[in-house]
């Protein structure tokens, strides 16, 4: 079987009426021994390098106009010196004629496209289908498991692990999410408070005290900082803190993450002293907000930094904006910037002259020590990250210290 690379499509016109055997006959004998023996086209089809010509005439009135296709086995070249020949045909019996190239369309282009759009619809059927996938299968099978592993520890119902009561070690995380969690990786021995807005039940508080050991495992946020606290102030049991990495939840956890957070954990005293934050927040009389930085040493210096109401009002402004702004003495305003910016502006700056910047950005180790450098008081943005060393010259806010109460 001749596999035919391209169609030669042509269409043409004669001012007579004629039949297909007239048009065919015409480019047979027109084109013969136009280049020799070896591009006459019945030669061609005897050996298999041109397939079978067909035409097609619509009649129309005393002429006719019509197509004709010549599949070709020959190379590119030949193959358009092909179409050229048939092209100079200028009569069709006794009629004047004119034949014109449409395209010369490839074909294995055309067979090519057509089997990709087939493998696209095969693909898409496929992935509509249930597939089995073994991990699916597994972690289905579990989760399963595991939460059917989850107990209700106590009147208040709170979810557990099944070691809850008989391991010496407690593990407390925030939520049920949590729990399930934990037990996919074999840790058993838990319990959830519920939430951070949840009232700590004194079931809790009685597990903790008949334990030997209490972790309290918290997430890598604000929220779980909130639990922390929750559990502190109704005297929960808390002898060593693990946290998960910064933003990141309990829940989400991979079992290599659990264990390295759980092997980190810290004493509850040494974590406190480590996330203690070196300002707080205090409202005067006049209901103007302080910053009170206090110096944990043999005694603590109160020094007030008093952000007036108009700051604060402008402060509640700059959430989504990616600006800051940099103030003077008096809180007068220096500048506005885009947060990009701060940096080589502080570089540039006298020292000194910056004394407070707030802005809708990260507070970072490296704008921290140029802020040290210059002797800026204060610096607020929407949150801190990566810092390890805080100057002491320096007091650091967030956005949610300003306005949370």
């Amino acid at each position: 079987m001749i596999s035919l690379k391209y169609n030669i499509k042509l269409k043409f016109q004669v001012d007579g009426i004629v039949e297909k055997t007239d048009v065919i006959g015409a480019i047979f004998g027109q084109t013969e021994n136009l280049f020799g023996d070896e591009f006459d086209l019945r030669e061609l089809q005897d050996k298999g390098r041109l397939g079978r010509i067909t035409v097609e005439i619509y009649p129309k009135g005393n002429r006719a106009d019509g197509e004709v296709i010549i599949p070709s086995n020959l190379d590119r070249i030949e193959t358009a010196l092909i179409a050229s020949m048939v092209e100079s045909v200028e009569k069709v019996g006794p009629y004047n004629s004119k034949f014109e190239l449409v395209e010369v369309e490839d074909i294995r282009a055309e067979k090519l496209k057509k089997i990709i759009d087939r493998a696209k619809d095969i693909l898409t059927v496929w992935n509509k289908e249930k597939n089995l996938d073994i991990k699916e299968v597994l972690n289905e099978i579990s989760s399963a498991v595991k939460v059917g592993e989850i107990i209700e520890f106590g009147p208040d119902r709170l979810p557990a692990g099944p070691d809850v009561e008989k391991d010496p070690t407690l593990i407390i995380v925030e939520g049920r999410a949590d729990i399930i969690n934990l037990l996919r990786y074999g840790y058993r021995n838990t319990v959830a408070v519920g939430g951070a807005n949840s009232k700590i039940p004194d079931s809790l508080i009685s597990l903790s005290k008949n334990k030997k050991v209490v972790i309290a495992f918290v997430d890598g946020d604000h929220g779980g900082d909130l639990i922390l606290k929750e559990l502190q102030g109704h005297n929960v049991k808390i002898d060593y803190v693990a946290r998960a990495p910064v933003g990141r939840e309990v829940e989400e956890l991979t079992g290599k993450e659990i264990a390295k957070a759980l092997s980190n954990m810290v004493p509850l005293q040494q974590y406190l002293k480590r996330q203690e934050m070196p300002v707080q927040l205090a409202e005067s009389s006049q209901g103007v907000v302080q910053a009170v930085v206090q110096e944990t040493e043999q005694k603590k210096t109160e020094v007030p930094i008093v952000i007036p109401p108009q700051i604060l009002e402008e402060i509640k402004k700059l959430p989504g904006t990616l600006e800051g702004v940099m103030y003077g003495n008096n809180w007068e305003q220096i500048e506005k910037v885009q947060v990009r910016d701060i940096i080589p502006k502080l570089e540039t700056a006298e020292d000194g002259k910056v004394l407070y910047i707030v802005f809708d950005g990260v507070i970072t180790q490296r704008l921290l020590d140029l802020a040290s450098e210059k002797n800026v008081k204060l610096i607020a943005g929407a949150r801190i990250g990566g810092v390890n060393k805080r100057p002491k010259n320096v007091t650091l806010l967030t956005f949610s210290d300003l306005f949370t109460s």
